[in-house]
């Protein structure tokens, strides 16, 4: 793995164990997130942000980390895949470029410019609402879901919802990082597999 150009922390800041992605080895995924900042009290007091912008900013760091998130599912069939603002964008964009797919968007309100679907959800730090395009997927589309970090799982089951109000199939959910005391996987469709590389 390329040095790091920029300040990033020890493992100790991550607190972060053992991969989870079927395929990778445990011990590299360890040194990629070696490279996950904890950013104390954002966006609020009391929560405590995964920045995974400095492993985004070394180039065989992030090369690796899309690699993992697409490996699972080159083979599945995908027809599209599905990213989550904002991050989601980053890692999402990135595998299905991996995959040879195309992309969607899952933006908040007010930030796509043609007629869009919306749907609310909670998360640990308040409320929100995501949105994607109508038409943006064909009925019996294979979707795969992509984000950074899977918390109490309010993101996820939204975008999920605006796939299937589309009549789209989500083959899966993959995820960077899961916090796992919130417990976000359990509140996602029992019928979407959820992959997650690192738990915290």
């Amino acid at each position: 793995m390329a040095s790091p150009r920029l300040s990033t922390p020890s493992s100790g800041d991550a607190r972060l164990r053992g991969a989870a992605a079927a395929g990778t080895n445990a011990g590299a995924m360890n040194d990629l997130f070696v490279l996950v900042r904890d950013v104390p009290d954002f966006p609020k007091p009391g929560i405590v942000f995964k920045d995974l912008t400095p492993l985004f900013r070394d180039a065989d760091s992030f090369r690796a980390l899309i690699e993992a998130l697409a490996q699972p599912y080159l083979d599945a069939r995908v027809d599209a895949v599905l990213g989550i603002e904002a991050r989601g964008f980053i890692l999402g964009a990135a595998v299905a470029l991996r995959l040879g797919v195309g992309f969607v968007p899952a933006r908040k309100p007010g930030k796509l410019p043609a007629r869009t679907d919306r749907e609310a959800y909670s998360l640990e730090y308040g409320h929100d609402a995501l949105e994607v395009h109508v038409g943006s997927f064909t009925p019996g589309d294979r979707v795969l879901l992509v984000d950074d970090v899977i918390a109490t799982g309010g993101t996820a089951r939204a975008a999920i919802a605006l796939a299937r109000r589309q009549e789209a199939v989500v083959i899966g959910a993959t995820f960077a990082v899961e916090l796992d005391f919130l417990d976000g996987r359990e509140r996602l469709p029992k019928d979407v597999p959820v992959n997650t590389l690192l738990h915290a």
